[in-house]
């Protein structure tokens, strides 16, 4: 299952929702659960581990690294009072809530919560 404050989910964003699905299920037997026309959850052992998000905006950084809290709104106060900056405030979506942030050197992470 999900454990407190963890890297629980890597999302990539891709240019080509389905032309990425072909390779990555070609390349490494990757399953996945379609959301609509731009997301695509990637399937684990027991549960999704990750998706890929369809964007004109490729993040040249690498993948967006998403933890996860059992209480978001705790969550945004202990990134704020540790110096970080919401990025993004707290949104729902097909599974629960999530929100953006960046650490102090401007790394950009997301964190969720299914409630």
């Amino acid at each position: 299952m999900h454990s407190h404050h963890s890297i629980d989910y890597i999302e990539l964003t891709v240019r080509d929702l389905a032309a990425a699905k072909r390779f990555y299920a070609e390349a490494f037997g990757w399953t996945f659960t379609d959301y609509g026309p731009i997301y695509a959850g990637i399937q684990g052992e027991g549960r999704e581990v990750g998706g890929l998000h369809q964007s004109s905006e490729i993040r040249t950084t690498g993948p967006l690294v998403i933890l996860y809290s059992d209480d978001l709104e705790a969550s945004v106060n202990a990134v704020l009072a540790a110096g970080g900056q919401v990025l993004k405030q707290p949104y729902a979506f097909p599974g629960g809530r999530r929100f953006h942030f960046a650490d102090p050197s401007g790394n950009e992470l997301a964190m969720w919560s299914a409630r």
